[in-house]
């Protein structure tokens, strides 16, 4: 998708000025496109969950699952950003035909999974405006459909999860200084626990940097043009801030929550994360969470919609307009299947959280092969640091697990 300005025909030569601030701003839509894909309604869900369960000992879950997928993107982002190639097409020059594996189970994950992001996009309505979920998921798909139909899809959907990621961001740390946490106690706990569950851990990281959401800044990088050894400072700065603002999300969510559970009150089993928000700021709160909600879920349906079709963009033959409109039918396709159904399948997002187990072990394998070849055809000579090379192998391992609980997932439905 080479619509922003550093790619974008303009019929002058752009300044450098021009195309600096160009690449930064596609460098921020990368960052915010990874964050918000992993910020979606299960998200939200989980971490008020687990804060509930483990208090203020999460803080330590937190940590560890942000250093870890700090080390899943550093790899990611570089290889894929060195080599200018989408992860699919990559692992096709590895191990011909497992390219088109790993886009078939990326699609179909990314595409239950929206469902359950559209379905996200009308509780929020509700929770605003008291729409009906229906009517509110299909106001929230066009919304989004929107976005991929205007002249520069590119450029609207780089302003877009940006601008409500900081958004959710803004009113997330209001709720958390609202509801007044014991933050020497989180503070404390994040680096001497009282509690370590790393089923909960690995829980973390499947759902930060699972699926779909290993390669949405990645993959937004090619297509705006960031790739190259000459760009590998801006790659790498790019990866971690992603996931840093993904982890300050989480952070002052769990604060937030964090401020309501140790005060002694019990949140509601239907939704714990809205009854927290009333409890701190009375109706009001019940909005501002229905903001946080549709804002986390729109942007995440942009992200899985957008990053799912780019597994298939070589089909597409590098049609931008022709990429739009496959993203377009897929927002359609989910949205019809939400309102048909009237709410997300349970048992298909239990079988697609199982093939994001499945795929972070898949893709990243190839990622890692990749850097450890040090092919002079893919990374155009960059000589790729063992250290990370390291890191990488130790965090594969991981995912291996990951995936091997997911089975667990896949089982459950037989």
């Amino acid at each position: 998708m080479n619509d922003t300005t550093t790619n974008e025909p303009t019929g002058r030569p752009a300044g450098g000025g021009a195309k600096a601030a160009a690449g930064k701003g596609a460098l921020l839509g990368a960052m915010f496109l990874m964050a918000t894909s992993a910020i979606g309604p299960g998200f939200i869900t989980q971490t008020t969950v687990f804060t509930e369960q483990m208090g203020a000992a999460f803080a330590f879950a937190i940590l560890l699952s942000i250093l870890v997928d700090i080390a899943v993107q550093l790899n990611v982002w570089r290889v894929i950003g060195l080599a200018g190639m989408h992860a699919q097409d990559l692992a096709n020059k590895v191990v011909p035909g497992a390219g088109w594996f790993l886009a078939v189970l990326v699609f179909l994950g990314g595409l239950v999974f929206n469902i359950g992001n559209i379905g996200g996009t009308a509780l929020g309505m509700n929770a605003m405006f008291g729409l009906d979920v229906k009517v509110g998921g299909a106001i929230s798909a066009v919304i989004a459909i929107g976005v991929f139909v205007s002249k520069r899809a590119g450029v609207a959907m780089d302003r877009i999860v940006v601008v409500l990621g900081a958004v959710m961001i803004g009113m997330v740390l209001f709720a958390a200084i609202a509801s007044d946490p014991p933050a020497g106690d989180a503070l404390k706990q994040t680096v001497l626990p009282d509690d370590v569950d790393f089923l909960i851990i690995t829980t973390l990281i499947g759902g930060t940097v699972g699926g779909y959401i290993t390669y949405a800044g990645a993959h937004r990088l090619v297509d705006s043009g960031i790739t190259g050894p000459e760009q590998i400072k801006m790659i790498s700065r790019g990866s971690v801030t992603g996931i840093l603002v993904t982890g300050v999300m989480r952070a002052l969510l769990f604060l937030a929550i964090l401020g309501v559970v140790a005060g002694g009150v019990a949140l509601g089993d239907d939704n714990p994360t809205a009854t927290a928000f009333e409890h701190v700021m009375g109706d009001a709160g019940v909005r501002i969470f229905g903001v946080i909600l549709w804002a986390a879920s729109i942007t995440s349906v942009v992200g899985a919609s957008y990053t799912s079709v780019s597994f298939f963009s070589g089909a597409l033959k590098g049609s931008e307009k022709k990429r739009n409109y496959a993203v377009v039918a897929f927002i359609a396709v989910c949205a019809i299947a939400f309102l048909s159904l009237g709410k997300a399948p349970v048992t298909l997002l239990v079988l697609a959280g199982a093939l994001n187990g499945l795929i972070l072990p898949v893709g990243l394998a190839v990622i890692l092969w990749v850097a450890f070849r040090r092919s002079q055809d893919l990374l155009h000579g960059y000589r790729y640091p063992q250290w990370l090379l390291v890191i990488g192998v130790l965090v594969w391992l991981l995912t291996i697990y990951l995936g091997w609980e997911s089975l667990g997932g896949i089982k459950d439905l037989w």
